[in-house]
C-alpha cells in the first residue's frame, strides 16, 4: 500500500502565477547553494561547508533559540535581482522540468481525517483536509495567516482546485483580482495593502514537489523515496533579515511596517502547524470556512 493515498494527488491544487511577476517558482536546492547563514546581519561562523538539504538542519544547533534566529541570506544583492532569484517558468503544459520546486506533505490524523500540505517554494502553501478519501476544506496562505474554504465553493479544473499566486508577494487567494490584507483573516477587494491576481500561466506544482509523510512530528520520505528531510526540520528563516529603515534599498509607505519593500524570509514547512485541529492553524480563531467565494 502506498504511503500517500492516491486522492492526494488527484485534488493536488493548480496555481495561477500573475503575468507580470518577474519571480517564479524556485529550486530549492539553488537557494541553498546561494544563501548564508546569518544573524543580524552577520555571517555565522563554523558552520557544516557545503550547506545542503541534507544537512541543514545542523544549523538548529546554532544561535539563541535552536536556529530560529538565523537567516539563510543571499549572497548576492537581491535588489539587483540576480538570475537564479527569478526562478523558472512552467512550459506549456504547466510544469517545470529538472527543478523541485515545492514538497507535498501527508498527515494521517485517524478516524478517516487526512490533511495534505502543498508547499511551493517561495514561501506558501495550500492545504486540503480530506474525509474518507472526499475533500472536505481548502487552507489559502497569505503572509502571516489566511482563508478557509469549503472545497465545494473552490475555483477548480475537473476534480483539483485553483489557487492564485499574488504579484511578488506570492500569497495564495482563492479568487483573481485585488485583495486587501490589512485586517487579518478578512480581506477586501481595497485597501492599503494589495496584492493583485490574475490568470497568467497556469503551473502545476505536482511534477516538482518532493513528497513526504508527517507523523509523529517527524517527516520522512514517502513511497520508497530517498528525499532529504533535513530541510524541512531547519528552524530558521528562508531568505534574508527584513532590512533596516536605513538601508537605502528598503522602502516603506509613510513608514508603516508590515508595507516595506523588502520583508523577513519566512519559516518553513516545520513551523506550519502541520497538526492543526482545524484546516486553519490553530493560530487562527476563529476558523471561518468560507462557503463562497470571496476576496
Amino acid at each position: 500500500m502506498a504511503d500517500i493515498p492516491s486522492y492526494v494527488f488527484e485534488y493536488a491544487p493548480k496555481i495561477w502565477l500573475h503575468s507580470e511577476d518577474p519571480y517564479r517558482p524556485s529550486d530549492i536546492h539553488t537557494f541553498v547553494q546561494r544563501t548564508r547563514p546569518q544573524i543580524n546581519f552577520a555571517l555565522l561562523e563554523g558552520v557544516p561547508q557545503p550547506l545542503d538539504l541534507n544537512n541543514l538542519d545542523a544549523l538548529n544547533g546554532f544561535g539563541l533559540d535552536e536556529g530560529r534566529d538565523i537567516y539563510l541570506t543571499s549572497v548576492d544583492d537581491i535588489a539587483q535581482d540576480p538570475e537564479w532569484i527569478k526562478g523558472a517558468t512552467p512550459d506549456a503544459s504547466g510544469v517545470i522540468d529538472g527543478q523541485i520546486t515545492g514538497a507535498v506533505v501527508f498527515h494521517d490524523r485517524g478516524g478517516g481525517m487526512t490533511d495534505a500540505f502543498y508547499f511551493y517554494f517561495w514561501a506558501e502553501h495550500m492545504a486540503i483536509r480530506f474525509r474518507n478519501g472526499q475533500p472536505d476544506s481548502l487552507w489559502y496562505s497569505q503572509h502571516a495567516t489566511g482563508q478557509a474554504f469549503t472545497y465545494r465553493a473552490a475555483e477548480k479544473e475537473g476534480k483539483r482546485p485553483i489557487g492564485y499566486c499574488s504579484n511578488g508577494s506570492h500569497a495564495i487567494y482563492a479568487t483573481t483580482g485585488r485583495h486587501d490584507h490589512t485586517i487579518p483573516n478578512f480581506n477586501l477587494p481595497f485597501g492599503p495593502l494589495l496584492d493583485y491576481c490574475d490568470r497568467g500561466i497556469l503551473w502545476d506544482p505536482l511534477p516538482s514537489s518532493y513528497r513526504y509523510v508527517y507523523d509523529g512530528g517527524q517527516f520522512r520520505p514517502a513511497d520508497g523515496t530517498t528525499h532529504p528531510t533535513a530541510y524541512l526540520r531547519f528552524n530558521g528563516r528562508w531568505g534574508d533579515k527584513q532590512y533596516r529603515d536605513s538601508d537605502p534599498r528598503q522602502r516603506k509607505v509613510l513608514g508603516i511596517g508590515p508595507t516595506a519593500k523588502y520583508g523577513g524570509g519566512p519559516t518553513g514547512p516545520r513551523n506550519k502547524q502541520l497538526d492543526r485541529r482545524n484546516i486553519c492553524p490553530d493560530n487562527v480563531s476563529p476558523c471561518w470556512v468560507r462557503p463562497f467565494l470571496t476576496p
